[in-house]
């Protein structure tokens, strides 16, 4: 069973930035996806960003295009979502999801990037808060 766990959230102001990170574990296979997910009170889970390990490509959610930043650190198995630019509509619970099944589609990954149901492990999940 992959293990995830988050780090890195926080109250920020509107306007600041703030670095989650996503350390993995118990990865065994070579074709995956791994990124970020969010859930604000009374909201659906809805992808934020994600990264195909074998296809190296980024997906990102509309809310967060040219705002947050996905990358990786291979060596560490770590993912991180760098934010900048917060709004106080970025406030949300942030969740690590690992994927095999979208990793296996190759190409095709891209366009169920966001699918919640199609991500098989979580993290315990991170809060971020955007606030004066």
């Amino acid at each position: 069973q992959v293990q995830l766990v988050e780090s890195g959230g926080g109250l920020v102001q509107p306007g600041g930035s703030l670095r989650l990170s996503c350390a993995a574990s118990e990865i065994t296979v070579d074709s995956y996806v791994i990124g970020w997910f969010r859930q604000a009170p009374g909201k659906e889970r809805e992808g934020v960003s994600c990264f195909s390990v074998s296809e190296e490509e980024t997906w990102y959610g509309i809310p967060v295009k040219g705002r947050f930043t996905i990358s990786r650190d291979k060596q560490k198995n770590t993912v991180f979502l760098q934010m900048n630019s917060l709004e106080p509509e970025d406030t949300a619970v942030y969740y690590c999801a690992y994927s095999e099944r979208i990793g296996q589609r190759g190409r095709t990954w891209y366009y169920v990037a966001g699918a919640v149901d199609l991500y098989e492990s979580w993290g315990q999940g991170t809060q971020v808060t955007v606030s004066s």
